[in-house]
């Protein structure tokens, strides 16, 4: 069972991740290759390009977190 205070603050650093991941995705969309492009319902290079830069962006979120907590 997840602690009170660790449940919540992985749950906001994914959260804050997938949020920032998906505004620089979308943000550089345009400017990506068609293949590169995701298309809604569909399991496509695109879909695997945002959650890359999602999981950059939950790494670069919790490197933070880590310092400002210390």
């Amino acid at each position: 069972m997840l602690g009170r205070g660790n449940g919540m603050g992985r749950w906001g650093r994914a959260l804050l991740a997938v949020l920032l991941g998906n505004l620089l995705y979308f943000a550089l969309m345009p400017k990506l290759p068609v293949s590169a492009r995701h298309v809604p319902f569909r399991l496509d290079l695109g879909l695997l390009l945002d959650c890359c830069v999602c999981t950059v962006a939950f790494v670069l979120v919790s490197l933070i977190w880590r310092r400002r907590s210390r």
